[in-house]
């Protein structure tokens, strides 16, 4: 099991609980925003938009903020922002390797704010290439243990490109070539099979097992990292038992 992973998936409800949804929520708006820049609004011919959306409605962002978000990326309402992403590469806790995707409008504001979070956070910032040898680009499907068993994810989507599904506690995690991630999700919906969200992701292909202490403190830099608005997604390559994720949080 990926201790990062789940966390990952937990990451939604604990920004509710911990009133960071505003936040959540303006992340999955700039990802909308972006996704209907790049590729239109016809969301049945830009798959990267339909999944951009379908995540922010299965988050609970409200209907009208996702049709501004697409007017704005369509340029049928003013206001859009030019981002670019910028991926950082950087080294936690206990040589936590750590990948930081950035969407953002002012390259040396997220600069800034992601070296401010690792300086103050026993985190390091690393040479381009240093880290990111240590991750694959990975399709992502997450299932929910009641929409579907194992066997019924198997069977739907296997001939799409299924690669591994991993039991993360509440939720499956379906993982597949980041070129195949759309067939996987379009077999489950074809079969029924409700899913939270379908996405392209960083999977670590080496993992370091941690402690509660360490986890602790990579929490904390995650947390740190996460407060900054130009920081769109974070992937690391930590492993932790429940026992240590959950102490760790508390």
């Amino acid at each position: 099991m990926s201790g990062h992973s789940k966390w990952a998936t937990t990451k939604h409800k604990k920004a509710v609980i911990d009133g960071k949804r505003s936040k959540l929520f303006a992340k999955l708006i700039k990802n909308i925003e972006v996704a209907a820049r790049v590729g239109g609004n016809d969301m049945a011919g830009n798959p990267t938009l339909f999944d951009a959306v379908y995540k922010a409605k299965k988050s609970s962002v409200p209907n009208d903020n996702i049709d501004r978000a697409l007017k704005r990326g369509s340029g049928l309402e003013a206001g859009g922002a030019e981002y670019e992403t910028i991926m950082y590469e950087a080294y936690g806790p206990n040589g936590v390797a750590i990948m930081i995707e950035c969407l953002t409008d002012n390259r040396n504001r997220a600069a800034m704010e992601v070296r401010t979070a690792l300086t103050r956070n026993n985190g390091t910032l690393a040479d381009p290439g240093s880290v990111g040898y240590l991750f694959g680009r990975k399709g992502q499907v997450i299932v929910t243990k009641d929409a579907a068993d194992e066997d019924a994810i198997m069977e739907a989507a296997l001939e799409s490109g299924i690669e591994e599904i991993n039991d993360l506690g509440e939720v499956w995690e379906v993982i597949s070539e980041a070129t195949d991630f759309v067939a996987v999700r379009t077999a489950l919906q074809s079969a029924g099979i409700d899913y939270e969200s379908a996405e392209a992701t960083f999977v670590p292909s080496m993992k370091v097992e941690i402690d509660v202490d360490t986890a602790r403190k990579v929490l904390r830099l995650i947390d740190a990292l996460e407060d900054s608005d130009d920081v769109q997604e974070i992937y690391a390559n930590f492993d932790a038992s429940d026992e240590v994720l959950e102490e760790a949080s508390e």
